[in-house]
């Protein structure tokens, strides 16, 4: 195939399109310039001229058909011509047309006054080859005659994307990496979350030497026969990501925590594509979460991690040669990642208080079934450690979604013969313990003891003594049952230690008689006095100790508040 130029520099295929045809020798290709020409893609940009040994990219509107040409001199000339739809599928076919005797005499090489040009009508020509489809799709001859050849596209369903790539030397070409002699992508490990694809490595790096590196897709939906039919559907924007460090895999899933934020603006910026154009609305392209693209460098197994239980993917592999963009798809797969494990649900009983341990980031389902009907129903939640998300669904519909620190009471509305789950979800930080009660039975007096919002416990320095400690606390307009301990710790105690050993659901029950100091009950029918104050006597000097108050409900269900860390005073 040769690149032919004609008078003044334009392509002659466009010549002949226009019935001009001027008596001059078909020049042969300067390779340097034919190169530089290559490089410069304004040269080709919106152009129906096809370079020789160059992938071209273009768009088709929907309905209108769109021709490129090319020039081939000599005849047995080998040809090959491949067409990658992208969006959708093409109807597109090749055909020659001769070229006219008198397009290849002998000529001064001055252009002739036009009204002394000969007019020559270019008829339809000789079809070679027709496809109609969205698969790659190439015409191969080892022997063409010389011609005008002539591309035409078709898009019967939408505008799309598509690439073509034209060469008379296809045999040093090789402009496609080269697929390995098993061309599937295999899945090595399936998890809940994570799948582990490999493939083999193509020839074109190993063997000869050639820039290549590997993209994996990822999406919900189907397999891509093409790369640029995947990045059909991603904005243009995204750009190939950088290989992952040895050892950690990238997640695609994960692109939002690097700013990768999506334009709708930047669809086919880069095909010479303007708004001002067109008036055609575009299809809506999927969330970000829908497909993802991540290039991994040479390596030929990769960890897709961070998606979604019992959920299908597909999984599709390019090989990429870096020098020229040029990309072959492997046979891609699909895979079910496995269903989350079914977690046994707790049965609740009406008025009933039941303790529940939940792993770190763990959840645990309890189920409420009231068996007398009722219009609604309390639910007591008792936080021991950090806090938890707390869900109630009844019959299916969220009735409540909310973290639940210490004590919390719910009121919510019932139903007869109504359901109920309960699902509660643990904290990030670490394990967590719970007390939780549901009933549907009235009563004055709360199975858990009232708290005020802030469970801190005062100590006053200044009345800080060799032997004593003054300290404060605050108390409800209900009236309870405090008790207060007090344990000898090491100097050394420090306020780290003291929150791990911080469980408000740990009672009076596992302490020492021995740390004992009193108990009393307490209350306030004014909140703004509801403050008591307690003196604990019988220390030793210069001693740190570590001080509880515990608030005891009318049911025996108690309630600690934050352990305060006090010091004696060492000389009086």
């Amino acid at each position: 195939m040769r690149l032919c130029l004609g008078p003044q520099g334009w392509p002659l295929a466009l010549a002949l399109m226009l019935g001009v045809v001027v008596g001059q020798k078909l020049p042969t290709r300067d390779e340097g310039l034919f190169q530089m020409q290559i490089r410069d893609k304004t040269l080709f940009h919106d152009s129906s001229v096809i370079p020789d040994g160059a992938e071209i990219s273009g768009y088709l509107f929907r309905d209108t058909p769109k021709r490129y040409y090319f020039v081939v001199e000599e005849d047995n000339t080998p040809l090959s011509v491949t067409v990658t739809p992208c969006d959708a599928p093409l109807e597109w076919k090749l055909t020659l047309q001769e070229l006219p005797e008198e397009a290849s005499g002998e000529g001064s090489g001055k252009p002739e006054p036009l009204d002394q040009q000969k007019q020559v009508t270019v008829d339809e020509g000789t079809e070679l080859f027709s496809y109609k489809g969205n698969d790659v799709e190439s015409y191969v001859a080892t022997s063409s005659p010389s011609g005008l050849y002539q591309l035409e596209m078709l898009s019967t369903e939408k505008d799309s994307n598509f690439k073509v790539y034209a060469t008379t030397t296809p045999e040093s070409d090789q402009p496609y990496p080269e697929l390995p002699y098993d061309p599937r992508v295999d899945v090595t490990a399936l998890g809940h979350t994570t799948v582990t694809l490999a493939w083999k490595p193509t020839p074109t790096g190993v063997l000869m030497g050639q820039p290549v590196q590997y993209c994996v897709v990822i999406n919900k939906e189907h397999n891509f026969k093409s790369l640029c039919a995947a990045e059909a559907k991603i904005s243009a924007d995204d750009a190939f990501m950088a290989v992952p460090k040895p050892g950690r895999d990238f997640s695609p899933f994960d692109f939002a925590h690097f700013g990768f934020v999506r334009s709708n603006n930047d669809f086919n910026k880069d095909r010479g594509l303007t708004s001002n154009k067109i008036s055609r609305s575009y299809t809506a392209k999927p969330k970000a979460s829908d497909i993802q693209k991540v290039c991994i460098g040479n390596k030929n197994i990769f960890t897709v991690s961070d998606l979604k239980p019992d959920t299908q993917y597909y999984f599709d592999v390019f090989a990429v040669n870096s020098a020229t963009n040029t990309s072959t798809a492997y046979v891609g797969t699909f895979a079910r990642t496995k269903e989350e494990a079914r977690q046994k649900t707790l049965e609740l009983k009406d008025g009933k208080v039941s303790d529940v341990f939940i792993k770190r980031k763990g959840s645990k389902f309890l189920r409420f079934a009231p068996v007398s009907s009722h219009q609604r129903f309390t639910l007591f939640v008792h936080a021991c450690l950090d806090s938890v998300q707390v869900q109630v669904r009844r019959d299916g519909k969220l009735l409540l979604s909310q973290n639940v620190e210490g004590v919390r009471q719910f009121q919510l509305r019932g139903k007869p013969k109504a359901k109920y789950l309960i699902r509660l979800r643990g904290s990030r930080k670490g394990a967590s313990t719970l007390k939780v009660l549901a009933t549907t039975k009235p009563s004055s007096k709360q199975p858990f003891p009232s708290l005020p919002e802030d469970t801190r416990i005062k100590a006053f320095d200044k009345l800080r003594t060799c032997s004593s400690a003054t300290v404060a606390w605050l108390g409800t307009q209900h009236r309870n049952k405090y008790c207060v301990y007090r344990k000898e710790v090491a100097e050394s105690y420090g306020e780290e230690q003291r929150r791990r050993e911080q469980n408000q659901c740990a009672g009076p029950e596992t302490r020492r008689k021995s740390e004992k100091v009193l108990c009393k009950y307490f209350h306030s029918p004014n909140l703004q006095k509801a403050v008591t104050t307690e003196t604990i006597t019988g220390l030793e000097p210069g001693k740190a100790y570590l001080l509880d108050v515990y608030v005891v409900g009318h049911s025996g269900h108690s309630v600690k508040y934050q352990s305060k860390l006090v010091k004696t005073r060492k000389y009086c």
